[in-house]
């Protein structure tokens, strides 16, 4: 039994082995240029380089800001727009032709919007993140609150819930809870695509490092910077999920 439960590991070990051995192989017979791609090899010290300078520390503290910031805020105004318009027929006939004209934009259209209104700095990136997350969650947050079962409802009437918010908090928000998470935790990723993006345009952070060091071929650089992204949203999705346990425990 121990040996099975072993087997997945032994298989994701043998498969990273084999993806980190054909890398370091590319460009060390030559198959490509090591500037174009470094070997894996190169990328601790790359790594203990940038730590040393403060770059790394920096470029981190600074795109945890962003990514915090515009994750609360899109969640945020998701999570309660959604509700609204699952909750409210009326209401989401008031927003459905504004969500059919805005929804099809992606994020990166609104740079220059966002330069303009908050110039190359925090608030900008702040911004496209936000819209980036927010259509993940008022999908999620809206297709959760329309699937609580309508048998439910009826009881939370029988037992006296009738005004709308002792019906959210005592009926609609547990149920629909399930749903709502899927989407905050898939929001999790898009909000770290959202930080690149904004920051290739200049805004300080883990993207702006990345443009600086490939355009001085310092690929090396590049590739910490990537995997710093991976490690960070792999953290985040981990906290993630303890918190998801916690808060859906009562489930059987």
């Amino acid at each position: 039994m121990a040996a099975n439960k072993a087997v997945p590991y032994a298989l994701g070990a043998a498969g990273l082995g084999a993806f980190l051995g054909i890398w370091q192989a590319a460009p060390s017979f030559g198959f490509i240029s090591s500037a174009l791609l470094p070997k894996p090899s190169d990328i601790p010290a790359a790594f203990v380089a940038e730590i040393k300078s403060g770059l790394w520390v920096d470029a981190v503290r600074l795109s945890l800001e962003h990514y915090a910031l515009g994750l609360l805020c899109g969640a945020f105004a998701g999570v309660v727009l959604g509700i609204l318009t699952g909750m409210s027929a009326r209401f989401e006939w008031t927003l459905a032709w504004v969500v059919r004209v805005l929804r099809p934009i992606p994020g990166l259209a609104w740079v220059p919007f966002a330069i303009l209104w908050f110039g190359v700095d925090q608030p900008a990136a702040i911004f496209i993140i936000a819209i980036g997350v927010f259509w993940i969650v008022f999908f999620a947050t809206q297709g959760a609150i329309r699937a609580v079962d309508r048998d439910l409802i009826e009881v939370a009437d029988a037992f006296g819930f009738s005004s709308g918010f002792d019906r959210l908090r005592k009926v609609m928000l547990p149920a629909a809870l399930p749903g709502i998470l899927v989407g905050l935790r898939t929001s999790l990723g898009q909000a770290w695509m959202s930080v690149v993006a904004a920051e290739l345009f200049g805004v300080a952070g883990l993207g702006q490092r990345m443009t600086q060091a490939s355009s001085l071929l310092a690929t090396d650089i590049v590739v910490v910077y990537m995997l710093t992204i991976a490690a960070l949203y792999g953290l985040m999705d981990t906290l993630f999920l303890a918190i998801q346990g916690r808060l859906l425990a009562y489930r059987p």
